[in-house]
Parts: structure tokens; sequence; C-alpha cells
């Protein structure tokens, strides 16, 4: 692939992550109006048509690694394993 051809490859994608983004705060826009209706209605389920939207709590046990890290500096660093990846930019 010539020079040319990756700098209109990388103009082209960044078009699309513009139209994507745009497109992701359209949908979150959306989301959040139905949101505002369900806390309007004080429920958690809504039956519209052929769709129930529901918008509950969730409770999750997380591990804090921070807390642990701080307390145990010895076994945090003992099960600590390093990982290689590759990240993709452009600048």
């Amino acid at each position: 692939m010539s020079q040319n051809e990756i700098i209109s490859k990388i103009e082209q994608l960044k078009e699309w992550e513009a139209i994507l983004e745009e497109a992701q705060a359209e949908a979150d826009a959306i989301r959040d109006s139905i949101k505002q209706e369900m806390l309007t209605e004080g429920t958690e389920e809504l039956c519209v048509g052929a769709y129930i939207v529901r918008w509950t709590s969730v409770l999750s046990n997380r591990f804090d690694s921070t807390a642990f890290k701080k307390e145990h500096a010895d076994l945090y660093k003992t099960f600590t394993k390093q990982v290689a990846s590759k990240r993709f930019s452009i600048a």
C-alpha cells in the first residue's frame, strides 16, 4: 500500500469515527430521555407496544485492588503478572 493510500485510509477512518461518535451521542441522548420519562413516572419497568424497558438498580461485588495493594503490597506483587499487548493510535 502506498503512502497516499494509507493517508486516504486514515482520513476515511477519522470520518467514520466521527460519524460513530455522533451516532453514539444521539443514542445516549435518546436513552437519557427514556430514563427521564421513567424517573418522571417513578417506575423501573415501562411497557410500551411490543417493548419492555427496564432501568433497574444492580448490586455487584468488585475487588478493590488499590486497597489490597496498600494493605498487602507483598501479596499484590506475588500475584501480579505482566501482560503484553499492542496499542493502535494515530496522531
